[in-house]
């Protein structure tokens, strides 16, 4: 029995297995996504998803999916199933018999006397996506058919039949090329057994995708049907079905396909589950080596990238990987900031936190190479430039003030990472003096200072090393309440905040914190405990507050209004335990590792062999948004790193 398996009642039950997603990449920005049962419920799924550079490096959906249909004495048996206005058709899901998972995934159908099975893999750093059928088992002619569905538009958008479509097509090796539109690469569709290729044009209309319907948005399409592939199929045989922007030799897709499974790390466990998924967010394409945030909609960002990168480097000592990301990074920087790359090839740098996470980030590459002069050569401008212009002053009004804290913000931007926006305007924003931004900020001047006394750096040594006194003194004064027992969420001009948030964590897990305090400390990680802990990561606002949401659900209002009020994030239990275990030493060692085995079973639930993005705050703590997320996948490898090094 494999680790991940569903039996053939969860299979057919629609209910359960459409909320069953399953997320695969090539390393170089493109995916397939789909549910378990490959019916396709977001916007986001298909079984080709590829950046475009000629369109901003944006996700492109160019095929959407592949429908089966199984041909026996003239009889057809339709293996595909899309959902059209409110019914499912033709609901191929009642012939799944089985689904394994390693060393990939795997659905076996069962039709009559036939047996077939189906595996789908993505080849590394290509955009090409090759499905494998093998006919296990036939008491006569068999043959296959395929019928491709194309969506050539933008991930974020849907497509509706129109005249523009070029329906023509050229025929290649074992198969057929066709473009869409005018300006999109071509979509190569071969076999690698010969099939005959019937061109039948048309428009398959009205599929809807039920997640989308959930979420408030537009949520139903017209996909283009340009014909069908046809060919027998004995028994034992196995026939490669290619999908890719480029033409193969299609002698080579067995080879190929065999090639591409033993690259891929097996999923027979929970640990090499994690692994295999942070594998997925390291995006390797024209000499740069990025991290995408989270599937299926999210891009490149710097905070992500940063918080993540420990993670998914480090548990595996690929220290060559993290040193290409940190390069990439910088080399894309604009001025004091990072670059992040978003949808709609929105490119934005007004996060006031990306830039003191890239200390952190450096921090946890030091500690694995011990090597100060060559971090110091590397990274060492960088790190005093950053400091400088947060201290002289810099865009979206950050500056230090003569407190020696960081005040940042200014109207109508949210630039912390609580940054949900509703109508345009932030839903906590944050302006003022931030709790985790001045924890970041005095964590970041004394790393730099290690840095230069370790690199007799005497000038910059004698300009900042007064600082991280004054910085901790007005830290202390300006968040610290012994009555409350906590520290404030933020200070602005004419009140604190006393909102109970995971904000305040950091000031404990940090590598240098500013209070010296044990009892501080511990009275900080008390309220998170009791207030914000959940099984599933920490609360992004306590349920005690009227605000507060305990359910991640509803449409893109309603869900702004939770992401920061009370929905629960995975990577936050990083750092809470960090933080735990400075408190409590090896006596934590077993709550820590509790919570970290807590989610061996969510790797079932969601985002199939992943963590995802958020969590409800509420019991039973269900899983939502992106189904696989960079920061919780990491964290959770870096906690079970924490443990094995106190163990």
């Amino acid at each position: 029995m494999g680790y991940i398996e569903f039996d053939k009642s969860q299979l057919i039950n629609l209910e359960y297995s459409l909320n069953k997603e399953l997320i695969r990449t090539n390393r170089a920005g493109s995916y397939a996504c789909s549910t378990i049962i490959n019916c396709n419920t977001r916007k986001y799924h298909g079984l080709l998803v590829c950046p475009i550079e000629k369109f901003g490096g944006e996700n492109y959906v160019l095929l959407s999916s592949l429908d089966e249909t199984i041909i026996q004495h003239d009889a057809e048996f339709h293996l595909g199933i899309h959902k059209y206005s409110g019914e499912y058709y033709p609901r191929g899901h009642k012939y799944i018999r089985d689904y394994e998972s390693d060393p990939i995934p795997a659905i076996i159908y069962r039709v009559g006397g036939v047996i077939l099975k189906k595996e789908m893999i993505l080849v590394e750093e290509e955009e090409r996506m090759l499905i494998r059928y093998t006919l296990l088992d036939a008491h006569s002619l068999t043959k296959i058919r395929l019928q491709p569905f194309l969506a050539f538009r933008n991930a974020h958008d849907l497509t509706h039949a129109n005249l523009d479509v070029n329906t023509k097509y050229q025929n290649i090796k074992n198969g057929v090329k066709i473009r869409m539109y005018q300006g999109f690469p071509y979509l190569h569709l071969q076999t690698s057994k010969k099939s005959e290729y019937i061109h039948v044009p048309d428009w398959n209309k009205n599929i809807e995708y039920l997640e989308e319907q959930k979420r408030g948005y537009e949520y139903s399409e017209d996909l283009f049907v340009p014909g069908y592939f046809e060919t027998s199929i004995k028994k034992g045989e196995s026939i490669i079905f290619s999908a890719s922007t480029t033409e193969v030799n299609t002698i080579s897709l067995k080879r190929q396909f065999e090639n591409e499974i033993k690259k891929r790390t097996p999923r027979n466990n929970f640990e090499n589950c994690l692994e295999n998924s942070a594998q997925q967010f390291i995006s390797r394409k024209k000499g740069k080596t990025k991290v995408i945030a989270g599937f299926p909609w999210f891009g490149h960002w710097a905070r992500d990238t940063f918080i993540a990168l420990p993670g998914l480097t480090l548990p595996f000592n690929d220290l060559d990987t993290y040193k290409e990301i940190l390069d990439t990074m910088v080399n894309d920087m604009q001025g004091c900031f990072f670059t992040s790359e978003g949808n709609r090839t929105y490119i934005g740098r007004s996060s006031v936190d990306a830039p003191l996470w890239f200390f952190w980030a450096v921090q946890k590459y030091l500690e694995q190479t011990k090597s100060y002069s060559t971090v110091y050569k590397n990274y060492g401008e960088t790190l005093k430039n950053i400091l400088k212009s947060y201290k002289e002053g810099t865009d979206f009004n950050i500056k230090m003030h003569d407190n020696s804290l960081i005040w940042a913000g200014i109207d109508g931007e949210a630039i912390t990472w609580m940054d949900a926006y509703i109508n345009e305007k932030p839903v906590t924003p944050r302006i003022g003096y931030t709790v985790e931004i001045n924890a970041l900020w005095y964590n970041a001047v004394v790393f730099c200072l290690e840095l230069a006394e370790k690199n007799n750096d005497v000038k910059f040594v004698k300009e900042w090393n007064k600082l991280p006194e004054l910085i901790s003194q007005s830290f202390i004064k300006t968040f610290w309440d012994k009555e409350k027992g906590y520290l404030a969420d933020f200070v602005d001009d004419s009140s604190t905040n006393w909102d109970v948030r995971p904000n305040q964590m950091f000031a404990v897990s940090l590598p240098f914190s500013p209070i010296e305090n044990k009892e501080i400390k511990k009275s900080i990680l008390d309220i998170v405990t009791n207030e914000l802990l959940t099984p599933k990561g920490i609360r992004t606002l306590s349920p005690k507050y009227p605000e507060y949401k305990g359910v991640y659900e509803g449409n893109h209002v309603q869900r702004d209004l939770a992401y920061h009020q009370g929905t629960t994030r995975p990577w936050l239990l990083g750092h809470f335990c960090e933080a735990y275990l400075k408190i409590h030493k090896k006596a934590g060692v077993s709550f820590v590792e509790n919570l970290y085995k807590g989610f061996d079973d969510d790797i079932k639930e969601h985002g199939i062999g992943s963590v995802s993005e958020v969590y409800d705050g509420n019991p039973p703590y269900l899983p939502d948004g992106a189904i696989s997320q960079a920061c919780s996948v990491a964290e959770l490898l870096r906690i079970n790193l924490m443990v094995k090094n106190y163990s």
